[in-house]
């Protein structure tokens, strides 16, 4: 742990942190209800799929996932290269009845519930995908452990890489990853964004 921690002191000496920085204040600064959703669509696209294929995706489609019907907007995901056209477009156009969700996510205590009621209730997200959606419009202690973040913590010998992550074995590293955020004094959404930026060389959202 002590070398991934110095790794990421390193980075915070660097412009690198001024970008982190930035990046963190945009997702606080996300509040209209029709921004929220389409930030939830992109997390949905992006399971399986890369992060900068969903960002060129979103910035296409824009409102149409909103307004498009659900045979156009498969439509355009088809048309844009998209992997799974049909089955996100279902989970887009169920997720619509949630026309309220950010009033229904200020409902909930703490972040955790929060996570636990959008993987209940939107299809399609799973413990990782809600925790980078809530990650992206302005939550700061929930973990993001996608493969990147994975083979970081494996390489640093703090995890054995699991064959599956399952609920539990998700809870357990991100255990892992907050105490590596108590020692380098950042939150859970800025220490995602350093240690994407030390495996990728990328700060992405």
């Amino acid at each position: 742990m002590r070398k991934l921690i110095a790794d990421i002191e390193n980075l915070k000496r660097t412009d690198i942190k001024k970008v982190i920085d930035s990046r963190i204040k945009d997702f606080k600064q996300l509040n209209a209800p029709e921004d929220i959703f389409k930030e939830l669509c992109f997390c949905l696209l992006t399971a399986n799929y890369s992060a900068e294929g969903g960002i060129r995706v979103q910035k296409a489609i824009g409102d149409g996932f909103i307004t498009l019907s659900e045979k156009r907007l498969a439509q355009r995901l088809k048309t844009l290269g998209y992997r799974f056209p049909n089955v996100r477009t279902g989970f887009i156009i169920e997720a619509r009845k949630h026309k309220m969700l950010k009033q229904r996510l200020h409902s909930f205590s703490d972040e955790n519930k929060a996570r636990d009621w959008l993987v209940d209730n939107i299809k399609g997200l799973g413990f990782k995908e809600a925790s980078h959606f809530l990650r992206n419009i302005g939550y700061g202690n929930l973990a993001i452990i996608d493969f990147h973040i994975v083979d970081l913590l494996e390489k640093h010998k703090l995890i054995e890489r699991p064959k599956t992550i399952t609920k539990n074995k998700y809870l357990e590293i991100e255990k892992i990853l907050q105490k590596v955020a108590k020692k380098s004094n950042l939150n859970l959404a800025e220490l995602d964004l350093y240690m994407w930026f030390k495996e990728t060389g990328k700060v992405l959202k």
